[in-house]
């Protein structure tokens, strides 16, 4: 039952002091999500239903390529990470427990992994091989800032392939790459997928993918009519033959490309045998002799998707949620008080909907007419329906469209059920 007077929405009228980016002022505002301390924050109940429907789409489309979903410890040995070399990064938080042993919490999981792959995969029988988890990640981020955008925890979704050679690889790389471009269209972003640099990943290559807006902290480089194709971040570019900078300009063979800044929300990496070797994953081949796997990974932000949605589509009025993930399809506003006719007519067009498998939130609370619009306008529910005196006169339920706040085509208030939730799906179908 999500009645708004029963339901944990705490919205504000002001956002918080320190914050500059969209995102972090609108999902405060609207009751989505609150900060615990820098960069630690929570999800509340409205913001963890539009996380999750990033996370459901993500899944939807590893599964479809054959990943494996499994899930691994935050809390690791320092061990392996001594190992891979990366125990010297400075993000990574290291501590000990009550016996004197060095623990690490994890940022990614490819040291983990790999010690699985190494113990589970003895022959090239047994790969290849696609695995991912939804996990809590841990960084010691120096500068949390823009409220879920950078964060030192957060939830990511990372999975890893393995195969015989680079050729498998290859093919593994590809897959995940359908996959993340599908993901991205579903998610209803604009986003561009670039060449990336592998950073402290390491490896043979790697891809971004960036949703441009404002607030980004990247900067996506943006090919001229001469290269229509080419988008990089600005570290590749400049490993790009052909491409240059000049002041704060850069030039692919002379011709201007555009600079746009973005927000990383996914990326892939070729790891090849980068974590392989040294912690001893390797497999028998036909011949029976002993290979190292190749390996790649790819982790994608729900937390970052969430907030690039909020950055893209907001308007003065508070957030626009594309219908991929919007927490309610429909956001239900009652103007009467209990009792009234008015009231007993939203309340049965709630139990209709309910029972059509719409999800709604109904605005049952003792408020007035112009805090319950102004709240609506804040969520970004992609429907707003609303039943008071006017319905009742009328007959009719007064139908908005979040997207550029415009008029629907009303609704029958005293309509057949199976009239009204046909109704109400074709105008769901119509939106962005």
């Amino acid at each position: 039952m999500t009645r708004l007077s029963e339901y944990l929405l705490p919205t504000e009228k002001q956002p918080p002091a320190d914050a500059e980016a969209i995102s972090h002022k609108l999902m405060v505002r609207a009751g989505l999500v609150r900060q615990l301390g820098a960069g630690m924050w929570t999800w509340l109940p409205a913001g963890w239903r539009v996380h999750q429907r990033v996370v459901q789409i993500i899944r939807e489309e590893m599964d479809a390529i054959g990943a494996q979903e499994m899930l691994m410890p935050v809390l690791q040995p320092a061990e392996p990470w001594r190992k891979t070399g990366r125990i010297e990064i400075e993000e990574l938080f290291k501590l000990t427990d009550r016996k004197g042993s060095e623990l690490v919490l994890a940022m990614t999981h490819e040291e983990a992994v790999t010690f699985h792959i190494a113990q589970a995969v003895r022959s090239y029988r047994d790969l290849p091989l696609i695995v991912y988890h939804f996990q809590v990640k841990e960084r010691d981020e120096p500068r949390p800032r823009a409220g879920v955008l950078r964060t030192r925890e957060f939830v990511m979704k990372d999975a890893y392939s393995f195969d015989r050679d680079e050729a498998g690889m290859e093919q593994s790389y590809a897959l995940h790459v359908g996959a993340y471009d599908r993901m991205m269209d579903r998610t209803g972003l604009r986003w561009y997928r670039v060449e990336g640099d592998v950073g402290m990943m390491g490896g043979l290559g790697a891809h971004e993918y960036m949703a441009p807006c404002a607030a980004g902290e990247d900067e996506v480089v943006l090919g001229s009519p001469a290269h229509p194709g080419y988008a990089a971040n600005v570290e590749a570019a400049l490993t790009t033959a052909g491409v240059e900078k000049v002041g704060e300009e850069y030039f692919k063979d002379g011709e201007r490309l555009t600079l746009e800044p973005a927000i990383e929300i996914g990326n892939i990496f070729k790891l090849g045998t980068r974590y392989s070797e040294p912690l001893g994953a390797t497999f028998l081949d036909e011949t029976g002799a002993e290979a190292p796997v190749w390996m790649a990974c790819y982790g994608i932000g729900p937390a970052r998707i969430v907030a690039a949605a909020v950055e893209q589509f907001a308007d003065e009025h508070g957030i626009s949620w594309p219908k991929a993930l919007a927490p309610f399809a429909v956001h239900l506003v009652s103007i009467g008080k209990p009792g009234t006719p008015e009231r007993e007519a939203a309340d049965l067009l709630y139990a209709t909907l309910l029972t059509g498998g719409v999800e709604v939130l109904y605005d049952d609370r003792e408020a007035g007419p112009g805090e319950k619009f102004a709240d609506a306008e804040l969520l970004g529910c992609p429907l707003r329906l609303t039943v008071g005196r006017r319905s009742l006169e009328s007959g009719e339920i007064e139908v908005q469209i979040r997207r550029g706040r415009g008029q629907g085509p009303s609704l029958p208030l005293d309509g057949e059920p199976e009239e009204l939730l046909r109704a109400v799906d074709e105008l769901w179908r119509s939106l962005p």
